[in-house]
């Protein structure tokens, strides 16, 4: 019985937690973005304020390694939203995320992608890589740090990644970019959307070597998934 009503109050306390996360972030957000679109383009000091929503629900991500400078383009996997708020937060550089056209459509986050003018994809269009291509080129000559998910959607933060597409491989080839690999732990259980619970207080966050890879080896693109998948593995292991 004692177990059953533990597990209850867990339930309950989840869901408030969860609920007070989407509150402030119906708060939050909607100012972040209402100062990028007065002060553009110097939008990054104030996107980096969605720091405190980390501070008033409690939530911390801890970092493991350095963020390196010179990289160019992250790539990260993909769990939730918490993946996006904590690079907004602590990334001390200006980021463009590569995303799916249909997540700019959805009512306020949307504009968290249009406002700062992020690079929104119609994966439905063949010509949606010419245009990746286009607009990768324009953002790096601004001097930004590209950003993408190589799963193309979310986890559920298992115990493995999903398959990565090939459409940050054809990117990095194309412009000769260094990588910094991120592999993100436990962030889904920090505040998961799609059934508004926070269930967890704790991640991390894995800054990989960054390098340039040998396009020569014509395995690279599988090889730096593995190597995140054990990066992964052995932090998922400790967490769970």
């Amino acid at each position: 019985m004692k177990i059953k009503q533990v597990g209850w109050k867990k339930t309950v306390l989840s869901k408030l937690r969860g609920l007070w996360a989407t509150i402030s972030t119906g708060i939050i957000l909607p100012l972040i973005i209402l100062s990028i679109y007065i002060f553009r383009p110097i939008n990054r000091p104030f996107r980096k304020t969605s720091k405190i929503f980390f501070f008033i629900n409690g939530i911390k991500i801890e970092r493991i390694g350095e963020f390196d400078k010179d990289a160019k383009i992250l790539v990260l996997n993909h769990q939730g939203m918490m993946d996006i708020a904590y690079l907004e937060a602590y990334y001390p550089w200006d980021i463009c995320w590569v995303a799916k056209k249909e997540l700019g459509d959805i009512f306020l986050y949307g504009h968290a992608l249009k406002a700062p003018k992020m690079i929104l994809i119609d994966r439905d269009d063949k010509k949606s890589l010419i245009y990746l291509l286009k607009e990768a080129k324009k953002k790096l000559n601004e001097g930004r740090i590209l950003a993408i998910f190589p799963e193309g959607t979310r986890s559920k933060g298992g115990e493995n990644l999903l398959p990565f597409k090939n459409g940050a491989k054809i990117l990095i080839e194309k412009y000769n970019l260094k990588i910094q690999p991120i592999v993100l732990v436990n962030t889904r259980n920090l505040f998961d959307t799609s059934k508004l619970e926070i269930r967890s207080n704790k991640a991390k966050a894995i800054c990989m070597d960054a390098f340039i890879p040998d396009f020569t080896n014509r395995d690279w693109y599988e090889k730096l998934r593995y190597d995140m998948q054990k990066t992964y593995t052995k932090y998922y292991n400790e967490i769970n």
